[in-house]
């Protein structure tokens, strides 16, 4: 035995056949046995976080279906369970799934399976340490990381480590309070904003209100000589 209760459950996709996902039962489970979560900074309130299926995932996944993949090298913070990576997989997209959480790599490869997809690259995402092999990508998606006041820092950096001189930012942020730091770090980083309500229910009725938080920056003009 694991240590935790999983469920399997289907995840609607606007526009796309459902995700079968296999999550952890509630979030009332726990299992760290040999310290590695706890090593990460990872407590035991939050231990469950990465393995249920939020509402703000859910609107990224939808976003994901109909969104213009092309041959951006796409990364998923925080994937969670990776529910956008997973639609992204689905349409042949170039992405990668980060999470710093010690059982999200195996979550997701079930999940994988679940969905009879093809292998999806992951890589640890730890946004306070370096992440040696991991290299820059053009689109950074994310659903709901900024809910610790610390995090808009932590995230603000490891993006300029990561993000392509030209590339965009989408963030769905369910009116979490620390957007306006947020914005300002990355703004310093050269990206402009473009800020959208989310007001549309999930698909089975319950409420959501959030934003969609999209930056972009582009390459500055070459030099004329």
């Amino acid at each position: 035995m694991p240590g935790y209760a999983v469920k399997t459950q289907h995840v609607h996709v606007a526009g796309a056949p459902d995700l079968v996902i296999r999550s952890l039962l509630d979030n009332q489970q726990y299992a760290d046995p040999l310290g590695e979560a706890a090593a990460l900074g990872i407590s035991a309130a939050s231990w469950p976080l990465f393995g249920l299926v939020w509402p703000s995932a859910q609107k990224l996944a939808d976003l994901m279906q109909g969104w213009e993949l092309g041959t951006q090298r796409i990364l998923e913070i925080g994937c969670g369970l990776g529910l956008a990576s997973l639609v992204v997989q689905r349409r042949e997209g170039n992405i990668t799934a980060s999470d710093c959480h010690p059982l999200t790599a195996g979550f997701l490869a079930a999940n994988v399976a679940l969905n009879a997809l093809p292998p999806l690259p992951y890589l640890t995402g730890n946004w306070g340490h370096t992440n040696p092999g991991l290299g820059e990508f053009d689109l950074i998606i994310g659903s709901d990381v900024l809910y610790e006041r610390d995090q808009p820092l932590t995230l603000a950096a490891f993006i300029a480590l990561h993000a392509a001189p030209a590339a965009q930012v989408i963030i769905i942020d369910p009116n979490r309070g620390n957007r306006s730091l947020f914005h300002r770090q990355m703004a310093l980083l050269g990206f402009t904003l473009s800020e959208s309500m989310i007001e549309a229910p999930l698909w089975d009725g319950t409420p959501y209100r959030g934003r969609l938080l999209h930056y972009q920056r582009s390459l500055p003009p070459a030099s004329l000589c």
